[in-house]
């Protein structure tokens, strides 16, 4: 079983500049990588090999005027040579947009230790190679053995390191599929999510919270000097203030999908085209706050570890249109939050309505796109 682990480490000044000196390095073999893999192209249609970058790599960090590629381990070189050919396979197998040159002055750096990484839990310490031993916030221990790990720079200068372990396989004990501790779940942009018993999770709006602050932030940025050191500073203040809302959507994530995980043995959602909803214009800022992506990640894994079931029904069911009594109300519009059936005379909650629906039809194994562990009982 493969985990990963993230820790904040807290090098000194001169561990700081190693660090900063690794990064620098990594971004510019990607970027030399990628440039030298465009012109061959553009010269005469041929492609070159990952194989091939990493002989001439060799070669280019024994001239002097790159003997500063040495300060880097060979590698984390060879892992940003890696990172631009997945680069690549992304944009022509699944669409992904073509490989951009990578800045500096990006809000987030990161570098590769594939090998020797350590870590003492009683000193509260991660080794690293050609750095050594670095002060860390261990927050979780493991008992397992350590693949890779990547050392992440964000805006605000902070430095996290996360850890690949590969943990020895645990047979966990799968709990039924069962009506009764099985849970549907709609979400949407006023309610961040209507559970099929009724509870209602409400909508955080942590973007929306901080937006004025966000813009009055900017606005300083563009009216500072470029290059100059107060620009700088509002540069920082702003990726600070961005940082603080992305760990508060985090936290709200972790501890409502935690709370679900506890709750129930089955969770039942809708497979959403997400990235079709962030291209309406009107909506695209609410639905990007809410995170659905990773909550429905972080959903289904923390589901498998507690031995439940994690389900996903097909998008076009008429969750929130279909009634108790069979009959499809084709009229709905979004704008509709209650609506009472023609047929039965029922009124309905729009969301809570979907949620029940959702669970329906997940237990009756309608239309499934994604199931992963439980066994039906």
């Amino acid at each position: 079983m493969i985990k990963g682990y993230r820790y904040k480490i807290l090098p000194n000044k001169t561990q700081e500049q190693q660090l900063n000196q690794m990064l620098g390095n990594a971004r510019f073999v990607y970027n030399w990588a990628l440039k030298t893999r465009i012109e061959a192209y553009q010269k005469d249609k041929t492609k070159v090999s990952a194989f091939t970058l990493m002989t001439e790599l060799t070669k280019l960090k024994k001239q002097p005027e790159y003997d500063w590629l040495n300060l880097s381990v060979a590698q984390s070189l060879q892992q940003s040579i890696v990172n631009m050919e997945k680069a690549f396979t992304r944009f022509f197998r699944e669409k992904k947009g073509f490989p951009k040159f990578k800045s500096k002055h990006k809000s987030k750096q990161m570098v590769g230790f594939p090998q020797n990484t350590k870590i003492d839990f009683e000193k509260g310490k991660v080794s690293v190679n050609k750095i050594g031993w670095l002060r860390a916030r261990i927050s979780r221990e493991f008992d397992g053995k350590i693949k890779t790990a990547t050392v992440e720079k964000t805006a605000t200068g902070k430095f996290f390191i996360s850890i690949t372990v590969e943990l020895p396989d645990v047979k966990i004990k799968q709990k039924p599929i069962k009506k009764e501790t099985a849970v549907g779940i709609d979400t949407g942009i006023k309610t961040f999510a209507t559970l099929s018993d009724g509870t209602e999770i409400e909508n955080q709006k942590h973007l929306k919270s901080n937006l004025q602050r966000l813009k009055v932030l900017s606005k300083r940025v563009s009216r500072k000097v470029k290059g100059s050191n107060n620009r700088k500073k509002a540069v920082k203040n702003l990726a600070t203030l961005h940082e603080k809302v992305s760990n508060q959507r985090l936290d709200f994530l972790h501890k409502t999908t935690t709370t679900i995980a506890k709750q129930y043995d089955t969770a039942i959602v809708e497979n959403l085209n997400i990235a079709g909803m962030l291209k309406n214009r009107r909506l695209s800022q609410s639905i990007a706050d809410l995170g659905l992506g990773r909550f429905y990640s972080l959903l289904e894994y923390k589901m498998q570890e507690r031995g439940g079931s994690y389900i996903e029904i097909g998008r076009f069911e008429p969750s929130s249109r279909l009634c108790t009594c069979g009959i499809i109300n084709k009229e709905l519009t979004l704008s509709d939050r209650t609506w009472t059936c023609k047929s039965c005379g029922t009124t309905h909650d729009r969301d809570l309505l979907a949620a029940k629906n959702i669970k329906r039809f997940g237990l009756k194994d309608q239309n499934l796109i994604k199931f992963t562990a439980g066994t039906v009982g």
